[in-house]
């Protein structure tokens, strides 16, 4: 019985784990409910602006083609 001591720090441990996965997942349902898609991982302010620099470009680059 002396080497099941670490066994009291299973079920805290599960706890925090079980808290975290649901804290993930609520933040993953909540901005697909709000914003209709998944989000990005690591798409910061930067990368949206460098998204819509490349759109006119290619939007600038296409209509010079034609």
């Amino acid at each position: 019985m002396a080497k099941l001591f670490w066994l009291e720090a299973v079920l805290p441990l599960g706890i925090i784990a079980g808290m975290l996965c649901v804290m993930g997942n609520a933040q993953y349902f909540i901005h697909r409910a709000a914003h209709g898609r998944p989000k990005h991982i690591g798409n910061d302010v930067w990368d949206v602006a460098m998204e819509r620099r490349d759109k006119k470009l290619m939007d600038q680059y296409s209509g010079a083609a034609n």
